[in-house]
């Protein structure tokens, strides 16, 4: 006796609902955009009067409305004293921001200042999940000691850029606007990070660079 065995139905349901899976799995990741703003500090813009682009005391309501109309994800860089929380943090709480930590392992010392100011807020708003790699050990703070001879208060080490850049769940193809330009540091910075994905004897990919047209106040170091 043969015995006959009919071919399975195909569902066109299913399978089109297979290959929309397939499809959506099989496509890069989109690009994000990120700020990354590291601006006068609250009621320290005095210290950069003498530059061309001063502008006195940045707007940190307007500032933030920016950052959350016009980027996937950002960085905010503050100072630790009590005026600058009570100004960000409801802000920051509107936001779903977080609040991470800069400790600085060298900080400046002042006269008269017993207590140093050895430590800064550095807010986080992630353009997409962190992804845990072998490129660091994902904190919510970093120990680095402080820049010297950088030519401008409060210059941020690459260090702590590269540390920012995986807080915000960064990815090498993301585009970067560094809303307050100062030395450059933050757009060198990026450009290196960026290497931390290539292969040492591979050209340089065309990754999209910073958008060098926005110009701004240069943050400073705080109260530090």
């Amino acid at each position: 006796m043969r015995c006959s065995f009919a071919a399975p139905m195909r569902d066109p349901c299913n399978e089109k609902t297979f290959q929309t899976s397939r499809h959506l799995h099989s496509q890069e990741p989109a690009a994000m955009k990120i700020a990354y703003a590291d601006p006068p500090y609250i009621g320290c813009a005095h210290l950069y009067r003498d530059r061309p682009d001063y502008a006195g005391e940045v707007d940190h309501a307007a500032l933030i409305e920016r950052l959350e109309r016009d980027y996937d994800g950002w960085i905010l860089h503050a100072a630790a004293t009590p005026h600058s929380f009570a100004v960000l943090a409801p802000l920051v709480e509107s936001a779903g921001a977080r609040w991470m930590a800069w400790v600085k392992g060298f900080a400046a010392f002042k006269r008269n200042v017993p207590v140093a100011w050895a430590w800064e807020p550095v807010i986080v708003k992630p353009a997409r999940k962190p992804v845990v790699s072998k490129r660091l050990v994902l904190r919510d703070w970093i120990q680095e000691s402080i820049t010297l001879r950088r030519g401008l208060t409060g210059a941020k080490p690459e260090a702590v850029c590269h540390w920012c850049f995986e807080m915000v769940a960064a990815r090498p193809e993301d585009r970067l606007d560094d809303l307050f330009p100062g030395t450059g540091a933050v757009t060198a910075a990026w450009q290196s990070w960026q290497r931390k994905f290539t292969l040492p004897d591979d050209p340089l990919p065309d990754f999209p660079q910073p958008d060098s047209a926005r110009r701004g106040r240069s943050r400073p170091g705080g109260p530090s």
